[in-house]
């Protein structure tokens, strides 16, 4: 049996991770099969499987590389920078239209939770390293701890995922400018 590089084996990854996003844009969770993600990887059930392990463990591996890359953009621009990236270029973040499914199994499945919560804390750990650094700087309300402003971008960043998912984008730029001004205790200027 020849060995396999690990380029070659990284590479194999990439590809599943790039048809599996596909699929999951297009099917959701639950109705990307394994039949489905055989077809937009073009790998077979062993060689994914080799890979992530189970389905769940694939879509996660997406959270994890969405929520590093979101991450990066938070560190430098912050949370709003990441929505505004959605809403230019919803292509690129289509498969998290699935956070709708999620919804209901963050909600009955504590393994799946706990899992989630792992792969999303690079985000909110980024989310708060920026609100520190603005607070620093002067350049956040004062009336709001941290924690809580935390928590309001992470809950408007749910919706906004929703009407993304949905199509509805309409003063979804407005609404950005809105919050960001919210969050550094400024008016918007007309």
């Amino acid at each position: 049996m020849p060995i396999v590089s690990d380029s070659e084996l990284n590479r194999r990854r990439h590809d599943i991770l790039v048809g599996a996003r596909r699929c999951f844009a297009e099917h959701g969770y639950e109705g990307a099969t394994v039949r489905l993600l055989e077809e937009a990887t073009g790998k077979s059930r062993g060689a994914i499987f080799h890979h992530f392990g189970d389905k769940e463990s694939l879509f996660l591996a997406l959270a994890r590389e969405d929520a590093a890359r979101q991450a990066e953009v938070v560190a430098n621009n912050g949370l709003v920078e990441v929505m505004s990236e959605m809403l230019r270029h919803p292509e690129r973040h289509d498969w998290l239209a699935t956070r709708l499914e999620i919804t209901s199994l963050l909600r009955t499945d504590p393994s799946f939770a706990a899992r989630w919560k792992d792969h999303q804390s690079i985000l909110d750990e980024a989310v708060r390293a920026r609100l520190a650094s603005n607070a620093e700087k002067g350049r956040l309300r004062k009336d709001v701890d941290i924690d809580t402003l935390v928590s309001y971008l992470e809950t408007f960043m749910d919706g906004f995922i929703n009407r993304l998912a949905l199509g509805d984008t309409d003063n979804l730029d407005e609404v950005l400018k809105l919050v960001e001004h919210s969050i550094r205790g400024t008016s918007p200027r007309p």
